[in-house]
């Protein structure tokens, strides 16, 4: 059965559909809401680059990467050569155009798989709380939630494959993690770029934006493999200014 590709109506169905209180909807629909906005907008700035690639100056930054690291054999640095897209600065040519609809439809859907995660789940009163040992299991019970529902395999894999900056079958391992010996990671560009995405907004209470410095420190926790992977997919997507959307959301920024 290949299952179906849900609008935006029924992606809203199966959040509130799984939701144990309105309080759990409101903390985790937001999540993936602002998620979804920030992964349209890093497709969209991957889709720039791509339609500009062939009139790029062949020294552009947008073609080598890191341009605050790389420069052109004389000792001076690389330039941009696009100027930000709706906030988002820097990243490199993708290999081909990403499907910002499905991007869209990942993000809001990549956490849903959170409710069934709630020590507290708020539907006495009390504050919400996630079950933090078993937490890491959010991405796998999201997928099986979204296959159950009958959403095709292509969109379910959006939950399974964003924890993290890409977790391995060795990580898991290494880590000693609740999960299944597997790779976890993803494996496309739509739903990489979600991955990214979610690294800028966390759903601790109250929820908070994070700039890209804030997350290198916590990808360096888990070492500096984990580390070179982040500073790697910001040298691909370009660096997302958050103030703005915070300032929207009147959320703070760590």
């Amino acid at each position: 059965m290949a299952g179906y590709i849900p609008t935006l109506e029924q992606v809203d169905e199966l959040h509130r559909r799984i939701a144990p209180s309105d309080a759990a909807y409101e903390l985790i629909h937001l999540h993936c809401v602002i998620v979804a906005r920030i992964a349209r907008t890093l497709a969209r700035r991957q889709n720039a680059l791509f339609t500009r690639r062939c009139t790029l100056p062949k020294d552009a930054a947008e073609l080598a990467g890191r341009a605050s690291s790389v420069n052109n054999g004389d000792g001076e640095k690389l330039l941009h050569a696009v100027p930000p897209t709706d906030g988002v600065t820097g990243g490199k040519v993708p290999p081909r155009l990403i499907d910002e609809r499905l991007v869209v439809i990942g993000g809001l859907l990549h956490d849903i798989g959170t409710y069934r995660l709630l020590k507290h789940d708020g539907s006495d009163g009390e504050p919400l709380e996630f079950d933090g040992p078993q937490y890491i299991k959010h991405g796998l019970l999201g997928y099986e939630y979204l296959l159950e529902q009958g959403v095709a395999e292509e969109i379910a894999q959006f939950a399974r494959n964003h924890t993290g900056v890409g977790l391995t079958r060795e990580d898991v391992i290494r880590q000693g993690l609740p999960l299944l010996p597997a790779d976890y990671a993803p494996v496309n560009l739509e739903q990489e770029t979600v991955m990214v995405a979610d690294k800028y907004n966390s759903k601790s209470i109250p929820p908070k934006f994070l700039t890209a410095e804030a997350y290198t420190e916590r990808a360096a926790r888990f070492g500096e493999v984990n580390k070179q992977r982040w500073l790697d997919l910001l040298d691909q997507y370009g660096t997302v200014d958050v103030a703005p959307l915070a300032a929207e959301y009147h959320l703070a920024v760590i």
